[in-house]
């Protein structure tokens, strides 16, 4: 064979149809009787380092490498028979065409070896592939010869020829742009027709009847099924597009035996679907367009809220288009859609009914948005916090001194854990001013606010602590595991810390127990009504709204709603304050200023995590003394 002029290296043979576990060394076993190679390169996955199915092997001399064309071309490596060819770097060579031959109708017989040697005598072959997938042959292959010379003989020799009793098509290869275009104009031209919606009682005679009166028909098929009845579809092939264009412009929309036809151009499957995915597409596109600024997401809802409910509740805000709660087996799933028709009045929607209470509960309100948008934004609200996490400094932690024992303690690495690892570490608050002498303990009074014992500016200190500290602490009425309390505990530890002492020596400390459970203290909830007011303008503050909770950042929603917070529980329980502030911050921005509204709902809530504490706490003693009593 002679390469000279094929415009690729003379001694570089590419290698193909290999197996994923063929390796350098079995190609250099198989390949070095050839003569000497200079180096072998199996292709793989940059990611998983697998196999793509080809290498590429440079030989010394031109020679060794045809040689080794000639004579190992579909050999048998792990059960498969390898393609070789020679390596051909230009990309121009095998886009251009020139030479490239393709055949189709093949026998599932003829495989890549079959098709080579029955090829091989009009030329030089470049290149030779069967098709295939995993059931075998597709019945079409491709043959790139040296020159176009060559390919023009193939062409001229078997096309039409039987190979193993199937008629071949062999003919120079198009791309898919020239194949788009040369069927372009076909269909422009069509002479086949289709004709579906007819029922089970057509057959081929009668369709021929029926059809006939508009021009010559060729042939005419009714599709059936394997009982031998109608599929309710056929075809009829004229012999001119005037002819079919006659037949489409009559009977389409015919109504024919009580049912409405269709008749139109026939369609290949690719075609069809393509043309059905950019209808689909375009649909998509204009209702995307039609509800952009107007559709809102409702979530949040009662069970007892249907559609003309969330209607009613809307209406006075604008037009409604559309309301619908989504239901599932006749019940609510708890969010719906509500459209307007204009984007100023959903605007006013989302800002008057946002947060506000509807039944029993608060509502979440905002503009719909799509799965792809909505997934790009909670991706990169994560990905700003979590490089917001990593920013923050982290001190040194000095090891607390051993206690004293009669044994060596186990030493234990400073940064070991007794829960899953996290990628994020731990940060302990620091003081945001220096210590101070003791101040001489307030007189409180019954009637005066419990917020006056704490002084204003250092507030704002302890509700930031108290959110880092929650950033480890489950929702209230989750399992808690032993540990993570243990963390809880100590994080909020510099919280509690921060509050003044002589307020908490004031104040009602409790003791639990592991047999009994400790008295909740009764609040009345008109004082604790009259006690939210008057700390809010201590404060110097308005009351906090859902409009005002949406206009601030995103971090600082939770700070807003920690200030409000933690006086109210600090009267409930005072000792408690910072872990339950910082457990009940973990819960939707809406149910807190719903607390923030109701006293009823805050006492459930602040009692339910006080409820949480004691139960861990009767775990973890009962815990010690089981492995006191080890001892």
């Amino acid at each position: 064979m002679n390469a000279s002029g094929a415009g690729y290296p003379l001694a570089s043979l590419y290698v193909g149809d290999l197996h994923i576990d063929v390796t350098e060394a079995m190609l250099y076993e198989k390949f070095s009787p050839a003569g000497p190679i200079l180096s072998i390169r199996v292709c793989r996955d940059v990611t998983t380092r697998r196999s793509l199915g080809y290498a590429y092997i440079n030989f010394q001399q031109p020679a060794d490498a045809e040689r080794a064309l000639d004579t190992m071309n579909f050999e048998v490596i792990k059960g498969r028979p390898i393609r070789i060819m020679w390596s051909q770097r230009d990309p121009g060579l095998r886009k251009s065409g020139i030479g490239n031959v393709f055949i189709k109708n093949l026998d599932d017989s003829i495989d890549n070896k079959c098709m080579y040697d029955t090829f091989s005598t009009f030329g030089n072959i470049l290149s030779c592939k069967v098709v295939c997938d995993e059931n075998g042959s597709r019945g079409y292959g491709f043959v790139h010869f040296e020159t176009q010379e060559g390919a023009n003989l193939a062409i001229k020799t078997m096309n039409g020829m039987l190979l193993n009793d199937r008629k071949v098509f062999v003919g120079n290869f198009k791309s898919r742009r020239e194949r788009e275009l040369e069927y372009g104009t076909k269909v422009l031209e069509f002479t086949n027709v289709y004709i579906k919606n007819f029922g089970d009682d057509m057959d081929d005679v009668r369709l021929k009847e029926i059809f006939s009166a508009f021009g010559h028909t060729l042939s005419v098929k009714v599709m059936m099924d394997d009982c031998g009845r109608s599929r309710g579809f056929g075809f009829v092939n004229y012999g001119n597009h005037e002819e079919a264009q006659r037949a489409v412009a009559e009977m389409n929309g015919k109504e024919l035996n009580g049912r409405m036809l269709y008749v139109g151009r026939a369609q290949k499957r690719v075609e069809r679907q393509s043309e059905l995915k950019r209808r689909f597409e375009q649909i998509k596109q204009e209702r995307i367009s039609r509800y952009q600024g107007v559709n809102l997401y409702v979530k949040n809802l009662d069970d007892g809220i249907d559609d003309e409910r969330l209607r009613r509740e809307f209406a006075p805000f604008g037009s409604i288009t559309s309301a619908k709660v989504m239901t599932d087996g006749g019940h609510s799933k708890g969010f719906g859609f509500v459209c307007f028709s204009s984007p100023e009045e959903a605007t006013k929607a989302v800002t008057e009914m946002n947060g506000r209470i509807v039944s029993t509960k608060p509502l979440y309100v905002a503009l719909a948005q799509r799965k792809e948008e909505r997934k790009a934004i909670l991706t990169n609200q994560y990905m700003q916090r979590l490089a917001s996490i990593r920013s923050l400094p982290v001190p040194f932690q000095q090891p607390p001194p051993p206690p004293p024992s009669f044994y060596l303690p186990p030493v234990v690495p400073p940064n070991r854990a007794f829960y899953n690892p996290s990628p994020v570490a731990p940060v302990r608050p620091t003081p945001h001013w220096t210590s101070q002498p003791p101040r001489p303990p307030p007189q409180y009074h019954p009637h005066s606010p419990i917020l006056r014992a704490v002084p204003p500016r250092r507030l704002s200190s302890n509700i930031s602590t108290m959110k880092q500290a929650s950033t480890q602490m489950p929702r209230v009425g989750s399992h808690i595991p032993s540990q993570r309390v243990a963390n809880i505990g100590t994080q909020t530890a510099g919280a509690r810390a921060q509050v003044n002492s002589s307020v908490l020596r004031t104040m009602t400390q409790y003791k639990y127990s592991c047999s009994v459970r400790n008295a909740q203290p009764v609040v009345n909830h008109t004082h604790l009504q009259q006690v939210m007011e008057p700390s809010v303008r201590m404060q110097g503050q308005e009351p906090l709204t859902a409009s005002m909770l949406a206009a601030a950042p995103l971090q600082e929603q939770k700070q807003m709603l920690g200030e409000r917070l933690y006086p109210l529980i600090h009267c409930m329980h005072a000792s408690l304050a910072g872990k339950i502030t910082g457990m009940l911050l973990e819960i939707d921005n809406s149910e807190l200023l719903h607390m923030l509204e109701s006293p009823e709902s805050l006492q459930t809530k602040v009692e339910e995590a006080v409820a949480v504490l004691q139960a861990h706490h009767a775990k973890e003693t009962s815990h010690k003394s089981g492995h006191t009593s080890l001892m």
